[in-house]
């Protein structure tokens, strides 16, 4: 079966500037609810695997039809406590149980609330997670581990549910009928999930999340991924299940199709990707999901493992990037080492957002283009509005929230006067005479700032053309430069580089070759004629991981640039201080404005 479907967009021009595009493919049936698709996949092939986790060197493992048992025992057993239909707590991190109690909430009608382990396990004073928790009241609390997470289940309410011993004797509990009849009532309009933003701006808001948005979105993935409605994906997944990415377009899509998942105890860190390598190894997924820095942190082993690389492709239909911007030489890295395997997997993306449920837009075809987010899907609308010197994605169709949980202020200001979600994300089309060409991701609206000449400066854009001048050197960067004449960037360095680089001796940001190599990435990238606000005119390198428990960075791996720049303001004004400072890198090749003078 082909891979993709054949994309067919109409574009509508309007008189305030703005064009909407909208895919011409119909959306068609769904389910109502996302119970309903593992309840028949369970039926169907009960001994076909659902979830399986790390225990020590092994697997732990569960199939289908052993997971609606004890599915069902859940069920009962939040009936019996009179929590169907109100929220449920978990703060623990992916794992057979945390999906099991997902499905169970989803049959009676009980609301999930994933939280990210940072909020219970780094967060030792539990702000946000007591800001969610006085939000959302839960019925029920979970969590896997009783002693770690004492801390944050003293802080959260509702009735504990701790430790997989009493998680076991919840599902021993004998389902009635009304398992069964509560899990028919659970309708489209049901609330589904309530997942809370990152709160970079704030604390986390909770975003409503109902079985519509969750089974429409996954109707629009099989339109345009037709062949996982015939072959089940076996999917390997580190992605935290307290985000939209992993937790519903990941986890949705093995619901949805009776697929199977591995539970990756990896991750996109020095310390921890040996293990996802391992985990590829043996699972040898069908179609694999995963964020920028975890391709980053998996390319090296895949161009120097050939073994590792064969199986990684062994049965692979796609390798797919969303959350952030990826590199173009990661994206041409990855295709490189499919094509010297033999292998016909195609490297693709999307777009979308919490309040999306997620995908809206989907790069269905060969791009080719590492920054194109495609095209909207089926049943999606996308209004593409002038905001400043941008455009904003704007979003309308059955996939989107009906708002933010019990705060209907910002519910209204999140709409604009059509009904489209307004996402805050700037695009411009590949090719304005030709909208089914795509749309490519040009940063978020928030982060742009202005150099004190009045030049607005792209920051999402720029930071993209950064890393790809730096050929592999940079893990990352964040833009600095508001109200300056100039602009800089904090960074940190790809450590699999830096060692190359190093040689024989032990990398450090100081050493003269890591220097010489930054200094002529921004040689690289400001080699274009462009003026001050394409240009990075100095560098300083941090050394210190961006701080999960700070915000500095997402669960996903994403930089947080608000938080790194108020965090670290200190370093900021290093780095724009005169005379430059020794720490300070500058270009190759001098600028010409006092930002890069020597």
């Amino acid at each position: 079966m082909e891979l993709f479907a054949m994309p067919r967009t109409v574009a509508e021009r309007l008189t305030d500037g703005s064009t909407v595009l909208r895919s011409a493919l119909p959306l068609g049936p769904y389910a109502q609810n996302m119970a309903t698709p593992f309840r028949e996949t369970a039926r169907k092939h009960p001994d076909r695997l659902l979830v399986a986790d790390r225990a020590g060197q092994e697997w732990r493992r569960i199939a289908y039809g052993a997971a609606l048992r004890t599915v069902d025992g859940l069920a009962q057993a939040l009936l019996d406590r009179g929590a169907a239909g109100r929220p449920v707590m978990i703060l623990s991190g992916n794992g057979i149980e945390h999906l099991l109690l997902t499905l169970a909430c989803f049959t009676v009608g009980s609301p999930v609330v994933p939280v990210s382990t940072a909020y219970s396990l780094l967060d030792q004073a539990h702000a946000k997670l007591r800001a969610m928790a006085g939000l959302v009241e839960p019925a029920v609390v979970f969590a896997d581990d009783a002693e770690a997470y004492a801390g944050a289940l003293a802080v959260s309410g509702g009735q504990i549910l701790a430790g997989r011993e009493e998680f076991r004797k919840w599902a021993a509990t004998t389902p009635t009928p009304e398992v069964e009849n509560r899990c028919a009532a659970v309708d489209a309009d049901t609330v589904a999930k309530i997942l809370f933003t990152s709160g970079s701006t704030g604390l986390p808001k909770g975003v409503v999340n109902t079985h519509r948005m969750l089974c429409a979105n996954q109707q629009m993935l099989r339109q345009i991924w037709p062949f996982v409605a015939d072959e089940p994906p076996v999917m390997l997944e580190w992605l935290p299940w307290s985000h939209t990415f992993g937790g519903n377009h990941n986890v949705g899509l093995a619901l949805a199709n009776g697929g199977s998942l591995y539970v990756d105890d990896g991750r996109p860190a020095p310390d921890l990707v040996q293990r996802t390598v391992r985990n590829l190894s043996e699972v040898r997924p069908t179609v694999y999901f995963n964020v920028p820095a975890g391709y980053a942190s998996l390319l090296p082993h895949l161009e120097r493992d050939r073994e590792f690389a064969e199986a990684f492709f062994s049965r692979m239909r796609f390798v797919f990037f969303a959350a952030a911007a990826l590199p173009q030489q990661i994206w041409d890295g990855i295709t490189a080492v499919a094509a010297s395997v033999g292998a016909d997997a195609t490297m693709t993306t999307s777009w979308g957002c919490t309040e999306t449920a997620p995908a809206a837009t989907s790069a269905y075809f060969a791009s080719g283009r590492s920054d194109c987010i495609g095209l909207p899907l089926p049943g999606v609308s996308i209004k593409l509005a002038p905001v400043g010197p941008k455009m904003e994605i704007r979003v309308k169709g059955p996939s989107v929230t009906p708002g933010y949980f019990n705060d209907p202020a910002r519910t209204r200001e999140a709409f604009d006067e059509d009904g489209y979600y307004r996402t805050g994300d700037a695009v411009r089309m590949v090719d304005d005479a030709d909208p089914g060409k795509g749309l490519v991701f040009d940063g978020r609206i928030s982060e742009d700032f202005k150099l004190d000449t009045g030049t607005w400066v792209s920051a999402g854009t720029l930071r993209s053309e950064l890393l790809n001048a730096s050929e592999g050197l940079l893990a990352d960067a964040v833009l600095t430069g508001q109200d300056r004449p100039y602009i800089g960037a904090l960074v940190w360095l790809n450590p699999a580089r830096t060692e190359a680089l190093a040689g024989s001796g032990e990398p450090s940001a100081r050493s003269a070759e890591i220097r010489a190599a930054l200094a002529a990435t921004l040689a690289r990238l400001n080699a274009a004629d462009a003026g001050t606000s394409r240009k990075v005119a100095r560098a300083l390198v941090l050394e210190e991981p961006a701080s999960l428990a700070d915000g500095e960075i997402t669960d996903k791996g994403y930089i947080n640039q608000r938080a790194v720049l108020d965090r670290r303001a200190d370093l900021v004004r290093l780095l724009h201080s005169e005379p430059v400072a020794e720490a300070v890198i500058l270009p190759a090749a001098p600028l010409d404005h006092p930002g890069a003078a020597r």
